[in-house]
């Protein structure tokens, strides 16, 4: 597999949570197109340390479902490239609340149209062609207060690799179909879906739902974005396990 731009793509949660939710992981029909083997962590650190070469932009994108563990695995490992990787999330292209009440689509936030996926794909043509000098502001996600926060994260020129993740990288309709022609790589995390379900309920208590608020936005809302994300697994580079 090439770690080199092509044209093929075109087209810290919280671990545990009670278990009297009574979860029932759903069951997805799967492409027969994926790949048909797992990557541990450390395979996956060695092929992003191999796309991580000074002198030269590169774009790593990480997709999964919610609560599947992409920013956990992206973290990672930006942390144990040590300075030659930049995290820079997808999440800082939802739409502000405002925009979502105004649109009619609060109730969906994090839904596929809740997103500015043009401004994520015009940020990744920037970071793909870095110019001598300048630094890209790119902007995060702050789940404190379910909002973007614009040019919070600072993308040297002479950083090698960027590391995106997000739901919807690999989605092949308009707008978000030129995303995945900017990625270098493509990976998608897989982890086991009761897993899944219980940090991503565990991740809204966190952030202020109720246990029955979480579990039904879980299992509702999510779920179907999940399902979404799911049928875009065929067109990642690599599945990497991640549990």
């Amino acid at each position: 597999m090439s770690g080199d731009h092509t044209d093929k793509h075109r087209a810290s949660d919280p671990e545990n949570t009670p278990h009297d939710y009574h979860i029932r992981a759903p069951q997805y029909e799967q492409s027969q197109a994926v790949p048909d083997s797992f990557a541990s962590y450390k395979d996956a650190l060695e092929m992003a340390r191999g796309l991580a070469v000074p002198g030269r932009r590169r774009i790593l994108g990480i997709v999964g479902k919610p609560g599947g563990g992409k920013s956990a695995l992206a973290a990672r490992l930006v942390e144990d490239l040590a300075g030659l990787a930049v995290y820079v999330p997808m999440d800082g292209f939802h739409l502000a609340n405002s925009q979502l009440e105004r649109l009619g689509r609060r109730e969906r936030k994090g839904a596929v149209d809740t997103f500015d996926a043009a401004g994520y794909a015009a940020l990744l043509r920037r970071l793909r062609e870095p110019f001598k000098d300048v630094t890209v502001y790119a902007p995060s996600f702050r789940r404190e207060i379910e909002e973007p926060i614009a040019g919070s994260i600072p993308v040297e020129p002479g950083i090698p690799l960027v590391v995106t993740e997000g739901n919807y990288l690999l989605v092949a309709e308009p707008p978000w179909a030129e995303v995945g022609g900017l990625l270098d790589q493509s990976w998608y995390v897989e982890t086991d879906e009761r897993l899944r379900l219980e940090r991503l309920i565990a991740r809204h208590v966190a952030y202020g739902k109720s246990p029955e608020e979480a579990r039904l936005w879980s299992l509702g809302t999510d779920e179907r974005n999940a399902e979404l994300i799911g049928r875009t697994r065929s067109r990642g580079d690599l599945v990497v396990r991640w549990d």
